[in-house]
């Protein structure tokens, strides 16, 4: 096969995401060489690529996928996130030239992403975060580039040829070195958790509390979505509650199990924000609350026992106007959160991740993308070292919201409907607010028990109280 007739690029793994993936990459005019463990897949995969056919090679080995592709080569890794990437990076390597290329696309965990960087010895790798569901892949993802900057611009004229456009924008950046781009898709992944929480809890105060059923639970989004709550979890969340069962005719969100699924990336970011230092409490929240749900005979158990907690919300208690209100508020203390992490990371990890330019990649393509990361990537841009929610946009927004977000929570304690990620975002919220918290309480604990000492606030050099001594 002549140079100029080969791929431009390789893919393995033909599965859901990586099928719409090379597909994307082949109607935007780029051919691509395909492979995947089984032969009859990368077969059926071709046969119904239909007018793009003519840009897809089809492979079943390695050496024929390596020699499909035009050097120097860059292979997309589409297979699940562990193990079988090392798999096929050890399958590959010996296949490869020094200056060949493996872009790792799977929901890696970022610290596998770090060691698989140092292991590649100067080898060009790249980690890079693809978020928009099979969608979003077929059609224009959101993508974190990590690895060194030199061979993310080697693809990037693919990658941002295949990303989600905003504007006339690519939804495609290079975050750092390394991990970094799958340690910004892990955060998106967390602020999804949370975001897709928070309207969990104002769903079901709207069918438990108010009594609304299905069609004008649905309606209620759609009016959400025209103001600044305009996104696509929002959107969904309507198409969603209004669509009808095929076999029942009866509403299909009614018949589904509430017991959430997940991939394990909101976990991580739950995990690595504690090694960090960082408060993301309406992440961490809305992560437990996924485990929660997974407990499905406990709390059947516990409903027997105790009376099912959710009761009827007294009329005129609850409006639209309050649950819209106080959705805004917690998207922007949940987002700030999620940025507020990357901050920290950035430092922490020394990788200088593009805050602005993160906002920028996420406001299409994305699960998480919204009106307000416009926004967002603007007030990054004037200010990357301020918390979000204290940049005059968002700043308005929690004035106008906290309070219907403080009396939703209270509603739902006294009426027992479970908030967990609205409510802690309200006590974030609350904490960043008080200049003067109770810590000082727990400094004097530890100080007593554990000679910990502590600073003061009158400026005397005692770090002990009067205690000293006495502890256990």
């Amino acid at each position: 096969m002549a140079q100029q007739d080969k791929a431009k690029i390789g893919l393995i793994g033909l599965g859901t995401m990586g099928s719409a993936l090379a597909l994307n990459i082949a109607e935007k005019g780029f051919p691509i060489a395909v492979w995947n463990r089984r032969a009859d897949v990368t077969r059926a995969f071709h046969a119904e690529a239909g007018e793009l056919a003519d840009r897809v090679i089809p492979t079943e080995s390695y050496e024929e996928l390596v020699a499909a592709i035009a050097k120097p080569r860059a292979i997309i890794l589409m297979v699940p996130a562990g193990e079988p990437v090392d798999e096929q990076i050890a399958a590959l390597r010996p296949l490869l030239d020094d200056d060949d290329m493996i872009i790792d696309a799977g929901n890696a965990n970022f610290h596998d992403t770090n060691r698989r960087s140092r292991e590649a010895e100067g080898k060009p790798f790249l980690g890079i975060g693809v978020s928009g569901g099979e969608a979003g892949a077929r059609h224009g993802p959101a993508i974190m580039g990590g690895g060194e900057k030199a061979h993310w611009d080697r693809v990037a004229p693919i990658l941002t040829a295949i990303a989600a456009k905003f504007g006339d924008e690519p939804c495609a950046d290079w975050m750092g070195r390394e991990g970094a781009g799958h340690f910004v898709k892990a955060v998106h992944n967390g602020i999804e958790y949370a975001d897709m929480q928070m309207i969990a809890e104002v769903y079901g105060v709207m069918r438990d509390g108010l009594g609304l059923n299905a069609d004008a639970i649905g309606d209620a989004f759609a009016r959400f979505n025209e103001g600044a709550l305009k996104s696509y979890l929002i959107e969904i969340s309507s198409i969603v509650t209004k669509a009808a069962d095929k076999h029942t005719g009866q509403p299909m969100i009614d018949l589904i199990l509430d017991k959430a699924g997940q991939k394990g990336t909101g976990r991580w970011t739950a995990i690595e924000a504690q090694h960090l230092a960082a408060p993301i409490p309406a992440i961490e929240a809305a992560v437990v609350a996924r485990n929660l749900s997974s407990r499905v005979a406990a709390r059947k158990e516990g409903e027997d026992l105790f009376g099912a907690a959710p009761q009827q919300i007294p009329e005129g208690k609850v409006s639209d106007e309050m649950l819209e209100r106080a959705l805004i508020a917690g998207k922007v203390l949940c987002y700030a959160q999620g940025f507020d992490m990357i901050a920290a990371a950035s430092e922490q990890f020394r990788w200088a991740l593009p805050l602005p330019a993160i906002a920028r990649v996420w406001r299409e393509g994305c699960i998480i993308r919204s009106a307000m990361l416009d926004d967002m990537a603007a007030a990054l841009a004037e200010d990357e070292d301020r918390n979000l929610m204290l940049a005059p946009v968002f700043a308005r927004h929690l004035r106008e919201g906290h309070v219907a977000l403080r009396e939703l929570v209270a509603i739902g304690a006294r009426y027992g409907h479970p908030m967990p990620a609205l409510s802690s975002g309200l006590s974030y919220f609350d904490t960043m607010r008080t200049a003067r918290g109770t810590a000082n309480m727990i400094q004097a604990q530890r100080d007593y028990f554990g000679e910990h000492g502590f600073e003061r606030t009158d400026g005397i050099e005692d770090k002990h109280g009067p205690w000293h001594g006495h502890g256990v």
